[in-house]
Order: C-alpha cells, then structure tokens, then sequence
C-alpha cells in the first residue's frame, strides 16, 4: 500500500520538526513547510536517514502573504501524489507589530488566515483521500478578545495577547469547517499539545534570560509532538479541540458562534475565497 502523506507546515523546527520526525519513523511520506528552502531541505536531509519509508519532501511557503500561501498550496500539489493529513503547525507570537505587504499584523495573517486560506485551496486533494486536518492550537486561547475592526491590522496589539488574540480567531472556525465538510469525508481537528521548549515567543534583553530560564522546565518538542502524531494517525471523530491527549469542550470566548460566523465571512473577503 502506498505511504500516506502528511503535510506538516512549520516542520524546519521545534514542534513541526519533532512531528515530522515521528511520522517519518513510522513510514509516512511527510513533506516539510517552511519559509526558507535552506531550512526546508536541510531538515528533510536531516530526516532521511530515520525514514522507514519514502523520504522526507522538503517544500517551501511563506505563509504571512497571500501570495506566499498560494504559493505553498501550488508547491504542496506539486510534491503530493495525495493529501492525506494537512498539520496546521506554523505560528508566530510577535513581539513588536509588524504589517504584511498585504496590511495584516503578521501573527494575524500566519496564525489565522494562512490556515483558512489552505483549507480552502487544498479542500479537493483533501476530500479524494478523505483526509485530515489538524490544527495545532493553543490553551492561551481563552485570554483573547478577537476584534474584527482591529486585530486583522494590530490596531489592539499587544505583545503578550496577540499571540492569544490570533489563535482565537483560528479555532473560533474550527467548528464551522466541521460542519462545511461533513459530507465531504474531511475532518477536522485542534489540539494543545502543552507548554513546549521551543523558540516560539522569544525575546531580546532580560526579559528574554528570564524566558529562556523558565523554559528549561517546560517539555521537549518531542513530548509536545505526541498529541498531534495521535490525531494524525489514530481514528478520531471530528469539530473537537484537545488538550493534550483529551478532548475538551471549548470555553468563552471560543464559543461565539456569532463571532465565528463573522470572522469566517472576513477571512473569505481578505484572502478572496468563495464560500
């Protein structure tokens, strides 16, 4: 039977890095997302020696432009015979607010719109393999106050919350493309695999030495990579968020059904996706 393939966005480093060397273990074709071609293949040649099966794919997406993540769906299709297994797993938590050459605060258009906008351009692949999609979220979740009118642009920036506000707005939609691919045989799945030992929201100057410190107590990417291998390879339903190895009903503000409606009618306006 031919491998499986999974694509796993982020996968140079830390977290995505650890999950796509799980995958490889265990004989999936796994093709690697990251911004630089340099980091793409020198983690996939690094991967190639533990691969049970075909070798890793190196791939290259710039996910904080629209045109990069066209980009990255048109790569993605060109290095998949099949798409079974879409990993959501690139994310930025910024320390200072930076704008795309698309006028969108960076985590907004990384965390928010990169994963929307793939759903969307790789929804046919996914639906002729009835594949999976797995979002790897954040419990900082329930701090965030996703505000249509301001947080697309960091209006309301802020570098403790943004990271929160931006995940937010992501898993808000989590439920509604459940029901969008119900019959289509796609599920959809989030989950916080933890507080994990990666470089996502270091900082520069004392505040960073406290950072790093703190984090020699936090667990390793590997033991992070877990509860997404499990949504990747076991059965699971659909439209759930985990935390860790658990499902868990999501709370306020999560559950705004109204806010969700409103964000997904945005996203679509911003990346130009009908719907």
């Amino acid at each position: 039977m031919d491998a499986k393939t999974v694509v796993v966005t982020g996968a140079n480093r830390g977290i995505g890095y650890a999950v796509a060397e799980e995958l490889v273990r265990r004989g999936y074709r796994v093709v690697l997302v990251s911004r630089r071609a340099g980091a793409s293949a020198a983690a996939a040649a690094a991967l190639a020696p533990v691969a049970s099966g075909p070798p890793p794919v190196a791939a290259v997406g710039d996910l904080a432009t629209l045109s990069g993540i066209r980009a990255a769906a048109d790569t993605i299709r060109d290095a998949c015979p099949r798409l079974d297994v879409l990993v959501h797993n690139a994310g930025l938590w910024p320390s200072r607010r930076t704008l795309t050459a698309d006028g969108f605060e960076e985590s907004f258009a990384v965390n928010h719109l990169a994963p929307f906008l793939l759903n969307h351009l790789l929804e046919p692949e996914l639906a002729a393999a009835r594949g999976r999609v797995v979002q790897v979220s954040a419990g900082l979740y329930v701090k965030g106050r996703a505000d249509p009118a301001r947080t697309p642009t960091g209006a309301d920036f802020s570098g403790l919350r943004t990271y929160a506000d931006t995940k937010l707005c992501n898993l808000l939609l989590m439920p509604l493309f459940a029901e969008r691919w119900a019959d289509r045989g796609i599920t959809i799945n989030a989950v916080h695999p933890g507080v994990i030992r990666t470089g996502l929201g270091d900082r520069s100057g004392p505040i960073g030495v406290l950072l790093r410190l703190a984090k020699r107590r936090w667990a390793t990417p590997a033991e992070g990579a877990g509860p997404i291998v499990r949504l990747v390879t076991e059965p699971t339903g659909t439209g759930a968020y985990h935390h860790l190895d658990e499902p868990t009903p999501l709370t306020a503000p999560a559950t705004d059904r109204a806010l969700a409606e409103r964000l997904w009618s945005q996203a679509a306006e911003l990346t130009g996706v009908r719907v």
